[in-house]
């Protein structure tokens, strides 16, 4: 399945002419939009809305900024014929979530459209008229610059989304000495811990860096949480090898299964760049035999296309990597959360581990 990124979002919008005004996809609202500026390669988008009919113009009317943050969730949300509710995504934050949704509407690849919506009351279903939605059809393009309605016989149950929720950590002071900004240690430890946890459901244990074994979480040692591997000598995988257990070292997370599956090796590069963690991956590739696994950069979302890029590098492209973004690992945990995994195999991964490395 296809998705997209806030770089593609920001591009088709910035195709859009900046000479004229455009409509809201709610026929509701009267007001004018009209595009300021487009900062490339992902935002911010500025533009500038008013009301004819309650007096004002344009000449009167001050600018606006549609944020990368914004822009990015949006994106973040969309899948190939999927359609999305863009004030359920951004929820009450953002006042200018409606012109987003509109701005994106009239762009080639996506239109609006009014999926049915199931209601279940006491155990009675019924399909009524849904709400607005934007889909994405990049397959299907429509004239730019013009709103364009598709019927579909799409139904949508709306179910509560699930939340990643994180206990209590504590960041021993040895990282943020190393010149790391706190938020910046707890985003990553944040990840780590989420991998560590998926990993202790799916019945893996989780290889944690040398250097981050002060974490602290729920009160309790990283080292001395269930399923955490305490050494790398004792792996059958890695041990007798020449080298491997310091290559393995400052890996960020490797999973072990059974003592003889490693289904995955993974590098979280929140800041420090896609490169380190590649390379890292790379030396401990070398220093163990061909085995089955899965080479992973776990990264931001916006972070896909630089993945991408440093991935298909030629020093790189034996390790077939693949890319694990943030939103992918906190929907994974926020379901092992919910609800207890069982005979789940680790191909199970491979939906939300995308590869990312162009087969010559």
């Amino acid at each position: 399945m296809q998705k997209i990124t806030g770089y593609n979002l920001v591009a088709f919008i910035n195709q859009l002419p900046k000479n004229i005004t455009y409509n809201y996809v709610n026929p509701a609202n009267k007001g004018l939009i009209k595009i300021q500026d487009v900062r490339l390669p992902d935002g911010p988008i500025f533009i500038k809305r008013w009301i004819p009919a309650k007096g004002q113009n344009e000449n009167e009317t001050s600018v606006e900024t549609i944020s990368r943050e914004m822009i990015w969730r949006v994106a973040n949300a969309f899948c190939e014929d999927t359609p999305i509710n863009i004030d359920r995504v951004l929820g009450a934050s953002y006042n200018t979530r409606s012109v987003l949704e509109s701005l994106i509407a009239h762009t080639p690849q996506f239109y609006y459209c009014y999926p049915g919506r199931i209601k279940d009351i006491a155990g009675k279903t019924e399909v009524e008229h849904g709400h607005k939605h934007i889909l994405w059809k990049p397959d299907k393009p429509h004239e730019n610059g013009v709103l364009t309605e598709i019927k579909t016989d799409i139904a949508i149950s709306e179910i509560p989304m699930a939340s990643a929720v994180y206990d209590t950590l504590y960041i021993p002071d040895t990282i943020i000495e190393g010149g790391i900004q706190i938020e910046v240690a707890r985003r990553h430890t944040q990840i780590q811990i989420a991998l560590y946890l998926i990993g202790l459901q799916l019945g893996f244990r989780t290889w944690i860096a040398q250097n981050d074994k002060g974490i602290k979480y729920n009160d309790v040692p990283l080292a001395e949480q269930q399923g955490i591997v305490k050494t790398l000598t004792a792996e059958n995988l890695v041990a007798p090898y020449n080298g491997a257990v310091d290559a393995g070292l400052f890996i960020d997370c490797i999973w072990f299964k059974n003592g003889r599956l490693m289904p995955a090796v993974m590098e979280v590069e929140h800041t420090t760049g896609v490169t380190s963690g590649l390379t890292r991956m790379l030396n401990f590739a070398n220093k163990i035999p061909p085995i089955k696994t899965r080479y992973v950069i776990v990264a931001p979302d916006e972070d896909r296309d630089r993945v991408i890029q440093e991935a298909n590098k030629s020093m790189f492209q034996e390790l077939d990597a693949r890319y694990f973004p943030y939103s992918a690992v906190e929907e994974l945990f926020a379901i092992c959360q919910k609800r207890h995994l069982r005979g789940v195999t680790e191909e199970f991964l491979d939906c939300y581990m995308e590869p990312v490395v162009v087969k010559g």
